[in-house]
């Protein structure tokens, strides 16, 4: 037997070779195009090689290739499988040349058999039954002749190939004139051969096939016949073995016709004889054969009980059984279903794209042959079968009803696919009474529930409410809709439950067209609607009829987010218990992305078809008030108290960079009680990193932004307010220029305010004017709400509720809203015992599961309770906490696992240059550290040179305190070792863009970015992904995050090329990390400390003084503090147009960071002329016309304002 066998093949076939080759304890060697990168054949494979990019032309049909790579890796034999060069006499021979078996017939049985004239000959000389047809055709003219004689209609046919390639059923001469380049076209792109000929065309056929066998030397068996008359365009769609309802004695008849074939040339291999059965006369005529293993041949395993795979491999290496002792008795019935990526909504157009969702279900009697799980990435250029159905049971009926039933339990999602297309099949007359024909799909009408996108708007995506909670603590925010109550009531309207998914519109909607009957609504800010292009009110609930068009306009008033509700939801899968999209992840919600044109949705089939329910929309306020809980870090500790009253005063307004992470704010700079943040960073709002909740203030440097939805849970700055739960919505109907200010008001009143809301049912009855705010100072007390309100005149009380303990057992718990406590432990200082303790106490309060409880989520020395009052009052929660930390405080020693983690990192990355060039040009051009990172960290820690900087971090042991500082899993990790602890200050204002799995370092700590967004942490390089969204990789050990608390990173150097391989492989599970597993002692570790005490504190003190010098730097320089209020933009007369001059301008407020043209420059229409920053978005604006640039009034960096001109055009 072969050590090594190579296939030359893609997909399921190659997988399911693959299969065979570990039975027979056969080395499987894959090659793959790289747009199959994904597929499971490579995971499978024991060794696997690309044949580089491109179509199948430069990958799986490149002979030279194959041959080389199967040289190269010592195989010696190479199975072709189905397709590609299974059929080239070429090959075949030039692998038998190279000493390397051809696992299929001979050179010279695909050379008679594969030209389908030349086996029509074969077939006439041994008295086989044969179609009126012709010899090979050189012109257009001797086809027109040869139908004339044959008569209409005739099939045209390509000699070579098969899969339904290359065939036109021409019923005139006009189609036979129309098809005759076009099928000679295809037979030579994809089997390299142009030759064609013409049959008769049978009107009411059906397609019959003997699978044969053949062991080279004159033996020939038949396993059956197979019924593959149900067509789509001559592709087969389902196969079925035995062929049902057939003349007594019609099978046998086709076995023996095809034995003799097959023995005339002494047939070596596996191969299947193609008949056409005429149903009118009973009569069959040959068709033609298939020199290689068919799509179908899985039926004829599971009815015959043998592995044809394996007699083939057996045969090549020579070790083949007589095939008379390899023959069994045929059982039962099977049927396959071939699964596509295609919409037959739309033609059977392809479906591209990446897979979110694949579960197959597992039953007696059922296979699937698949290639795919979620997370590959169906390609353009190839094949689109996604996976092979078989069922088989002891009669057709059962194996019918178990195929319909195996399709509806298979769940995909990603692409579109023609799942229930097959299910209609399945139940349609023509296949389910046993009598199907090649044409009988031609009267089957597909119908879809679903929603087609014929554009996308400015960014649309689907959320549902309250998104995915319980993961916090790793870094995965909630995500889900921005303005919540809109939503819900669209939901209430239509009869939904609350949370059902719907689309977040953002700005500018989608155009969708529905393929269903359809009941929805849209709520939200005004947007203007158009059904069928006549106008429909907002707030109702509309009746959509199939094939209807809704166009959602631009929002135009005030707010900035509208809703699409539909009866039943949006029908899209969980990620981690939620369909709610998280772009910045890129997953849950449809493909992990906002919308884009040629999406299809799905909906549940209609019910209920009842409408016209309204709702009473509340108008915006011009200036909207945010009810908040002070805290959970004031005055006088953080801020200066006269600063807390300039921040209740203001009237802040949004900054043009807000988006779902969070809200930007312009107003007063804030006064500081502190100088610096100490060894968390340079600046006084530097704190060492904590948890936050969604809608708290936090103070980016000088800049204060709201957190949002899709918000990092981790950061370390300061936040003085907490918006409430109740007016969390408010923050998804904020935009660029609207104003705002912050009322603070108390627990009880911050309860009573959401549960009045869930329990109302309009708008009206929610008008916020409406609530009284409610306090007592008497209830002043810890636990006790109704203390944190005060105003007129403000007169807030600390947001601490808990202090106990000194030192480091110290606890002192603070609000954090409404519905989150924030734990803080110990000094304001990094010390891993205080990190020890969290992680005890938060083990202690999971293993209580506490009724109300969502989220525990550490940080470095802290630990944030997330709870439901209802469920947990805060006065019952603080005791729990008391009794559990004065547990963990009496233990004397802690010990945890700490794995040693060895990541490759590439050192001053191109990604982080990149990022800090676009923070130059649009964000802050002065900045100390800028424009290189490395040079402010060696700067600032007063290293001899940046040789220093790259030593300090690849020698150090980083340990793992939290995760999901910057999202997904992302570490926030320092060196075990203190004098590895390089310091630095973080980016003021934040950057608005950093490439995912970029490594930075702020205050004392290193992160790795767990996906592409804002940061502010100084760059040293990047490394490979901390998250895996939806494959099964060893490293990640059934988690989509790759590292644990207390885990030690050590970084080891790669160039930048080599990074962009492993970040390639890593999420394939094609790169090994290294992982070592280990104990930490927290005493082992103080007395390390304390042995190196007098080194660690030289090291301190000399990092100290270099610090204090850069500070001094930055206020000679002017430097110390950056003004983050946004300067008016000039209202500077624009130049008058001259004739045929057209004006560009702006959609939107934000910040110029590219000009991708210059004056004098011809466009065309749709050219990007500029591209702008926004809402965290990139908005190119285009050319509205072809035309040459006169003027262009902005630059890069320069902010710009909605309506303003950014260019001037003349038109051509």
């Amino acid at each position: 037997m072969f050590e090594k066998l190579l296939i030359a093949n893609r997909g399921a076939i190659a997988c399911r070779i693959l299969r065979t080759l570990r039975a027979l304890h056969v080395k499987g060697i894959a090659v793959y195009a790289e747009a199959d990168a994904a597929s499971l054949h490579i995971q499978q494979a024991d060794e696997a090689y690309s044949l580089g990019e491109g179509a199948a032309a430069s990958t799986y049909l490149a002979m030279e290739k194959i041959l080389a790579t199967a040289k190269a890796c010592g195989a010696r034999a190479i199975h072709p499988g189905y397709g590609f060069l299974s059929e080239n006499a070429a090959f075949a021979e030039a692998c038998e040349n190279a000493g390397i078996a051809f696992v299929g017939p001979t050179p010279e049985q695909l050379r008679v058999f594969g030209l389908k004239h030349t086996a029509r000959a074969l077939a006439k000389h041994h008295q086989i039954p044969l179609l009126e047809g012709t010899e090979l055709l050189d012109s257009l003219d001797a086809a027109l002749t040869a139908a004339d004689t044959v008569g209409y209609p005739v099939m045209l046919k390509s000699t070579a190939g098969g899969g339904g390639i290359g065939m036109r059923v021409c019923r005139s001469a006009a189609e036979l004139s129309e098809s005759f380049e076009a099928v000679k076209r295809l037979g030579q792109n994809n089997f390299s051969d142009a030759g064609v000929f013409i049959e008769k065309y049978i009107e009411h056929a059906r397609h019959l096939e003997v699978q044969v066998f053949g062991d080279g030397t004159g033996e020939v068996i038949a396993l059956g016949v197979r019924d593959c008359s149900v067509q789509r365009r001559n592709q087969k769609v389902l196969e079925e073995t035995p062929a049902p309802n057939l003349p007594d004695g019609m099978a046998e008849a086709l076995c023996a016709a095809a034995i003799t074939l097959a023995k005339a040339v002494n047939y070596r291999s596996a191969g299947t004889v193609e008949f056409i059965f005429d149903s009118a006369d009973g009569r069959f005529y040959f068709l033609e054969v298939n020199t290689r293993l068919q799509v179908e041949h899985g039926v004829t395993e599971q009815v015959w009980g043998v592995d044809l795979v394996r007699w083939m491999v057996q045969l090549a290496a020579g070790e083949l059984p007589p095939l008379s002792g390899l023959v069994r008795q045929p059982r039962g019935h099977a049927i396959q279903a071939r699964l596509y990526a295609e919409d037959p909504g739309k033609d059977f157009q392809p479906s591209p794209g990446l897979l979110t969702r694949v579960d197959f279900p597992t039953a007696e009697g059922l296979r699937i042959d698949t290639w795919v799980e979620a997370g590959c990435e169906i390609p353009a250029y190839f094949d689109p079968m996604i996976a092979k159905l078989i069922t088989w049971a002891p009669t057709r009926e059962q194996a019918r009803l178990d195929l319909h039933q195996a399709l509806s339990d298979s769940q995909l999602y990603g692409v579109e696919t023609n799942r229930d297309y097959l299910r209609q099949i399945l139940l349609a007359t023509p296949f389910a009474s046993g009598r199907p024909w090649t044409r009988c799909l031609e009267g089957l009408a597909y119908s879809a529930d679903t929603v087609e996108v014929l554009s996308a708007g400015t960014q649309t995506s689907v959320q549902d409410y309250p998104g995915r909670l319980g993961y916090w603590a790793v870094g995965v925010p909630p995500s889900g809709p921005m303005d919540s109550r809109a939503l819900r009531l669209g939901n209430r309207l239509l009869g939904n439950r609350d949370g059902a998914a719907a689309l977040e519109i953002t700005m500018s909607g989608p155009m969708v067209r529905f393929n269903c009957a359809a009941v929805v609504a849209v709520t939200g800010a005004d947007i203007p609607l158009l059904l069928n292009e006549q106008a429909v009110p907002m707030n109702t609930a509309l009746l959509i009829a199939p094939g209807s068009v809704l166009s959602l306009g631009s929002i135009a008033g005030p707010g900035a987010r509208s809703y699409l509700c539909l009866r039943g939801g949006l029908q899209v899968p969980d990620y981690l218990g939620s369909q709610s999209t998280f772009t910045l992840g890129q997953f849950g919600g449809h493909g992990g992305r906002a919308l884009r044109a040629g999406d299809v949705l799905h909906l549940l089939p209609l019910q209920d078809t009842r409408a016209g329910q309204r709702l009473v929309a509340e108008p915006l306020a011009q200036t909207r008030t945010l009810r908040v809980i002070y805290g959970p870090h004031g005055a006088p500790e953080y801020f200066k108290p006269e600063y807390i009253d300039t921040f209740f005063a203001t009237h802040w307004e949004v900054h043009f960079n807000s988006s779902r992470t969070g809200v930007r704010l312009i107003g007063p700079k804030p006064v500081w009680a502190r100088t610096d943040g100490g060894e968390a960073g340079l600046h006084p709002s530097n704190i060492h990193d904590n948890p936050y909740a969604i809608g708290a203030v936090d103070f980016t440097g000088d800049m204060p932004v709201i957190l949002g939805p899709d918000g990092p849970s981790l950061g370390g700055f300061v936040c003085p307010v907490t918006v409430i739960e109740a007016d969390l919505w408010q923050l998804g109907q904020l935009k660029a220029g609207d104003k705002l200010r912050f009322e603070p008001v108390n627990l009880q009143t911050a309860r009573e305010l959401a549960l009045k809301w869930d329990q109302c049912g309009s708008w009206l009855a929610c008008d916020s004017s409406h609530s009284v705010l409610q306090t007592d100072p008497s209830d002043a007390i810890a636990g006790k709400p109704g203390s944190h309100t005060g105003h007129p005149p403000l007169n807030l009380e600390s947001p601490v509720v808990l202090n106990i303990g000194q030192a480091d057992t110290r606890l002192v718990a603070r609000l954090a809203g409404d519905t989150h406590l924030l734990l803080e432990i110990g000094a304001a200082e990094l010390d891993l015992v205080l990190r020890f303790r969290a992680h005890a106490l938060m083990q202690a309060l999971e293993a209580r599961a506490l009724p109300g409880v969502l989220d525990l989520t550490p940080g470095i020395r802290s630990l944030q309770i997330h709870y439901q009052p209802e469920h947990l009052p805060l006065a019952d929660l603080l005791p729990l906490i008391t009794t559990h930390w004065a547990a963990v405080c009496a233990t004397p020693n802690l010990q945890v696992p700490s794995r040693i983690v060895h990541l490759p990192l590439s050192w001053d990355d191109p990604a982080c240059q990149l990022a800090i060039e676009k923070y130059m040009t649009t964000v802050r051009k002065d900045a100390p550290w800028c424009p290189s990172n490395l040079e402010f960290i060696r700067r600032i820690n007063d290293l001899a040179n940046l040789d220093e900087v790259r030593h300090t971090v690849f020698d150090a042991s980083y340990l793992v305190m939290g995760l999901g500082d910057v999202y997904l899993g992302a570490p926030v990790a320092t060196p075990l070792d203190p004098r590895h602890r390089l310091v630095t200050t973080k980016y003021n204002p934040a950057r608005t863009w950093t490439a995912e799995n970029s490594v930075g370092i702020g205050g004392a700590y290193l992160c790795v970015y767990g996906m592409e967004g804002p940061g502010g942490y100084q760059f040293v390089g990047r490394t490979l992904q901390m998250w895996n969204r939806y494959r099964e990789v060893a490293a990640f050990d059934g988690k989509p995050w790759l590292l644990r608390f207390f885990d030690q990173i050590r970084f080891y150097p790669v160039s930048s090329d080599e990074l962009v391989q492993i970040r390639r492989d890593f999420p394939l599970g094609r790169f090994a990390l290294n992982i070592e597993h280990s104990q930490l002692n927290l005493a082992d570790y103080q007395d390390f400390l304390a042995r190196e005490a007098s080194s660690i504190d030289a090291f301190r003190k000399h990092q100290q003084h270099a610090f204090n010098a850069e500070r001094e730097r930055w206020i000679a320089s002017g430097q110390a503090h950056y003004h983050s209020e946004e300067p008016a933009l000039p209202l500077g007369a624009d130049s008058p147009l001259q004739a045929n001059e057209i004006i560009v301008d702006s959609p939107i407020a934000g910040n110029l960071w590219q000009v991708q043209v210059t004056a004098g420059e011809r466009v065309l229409g749709g050219d990007v002329l500029v591209v702008l920053e926004s809402m965290k978005m990139e908005i190119p604006v285009v050319a509205p016309c072809a035309g040459t640039v006169r003027e262009i009034p902005v630059q890069p960096g320069s902010g710009i304002s909605a309506g303003q001109r950014v260019m001037v055009l003349e038109r051509d």
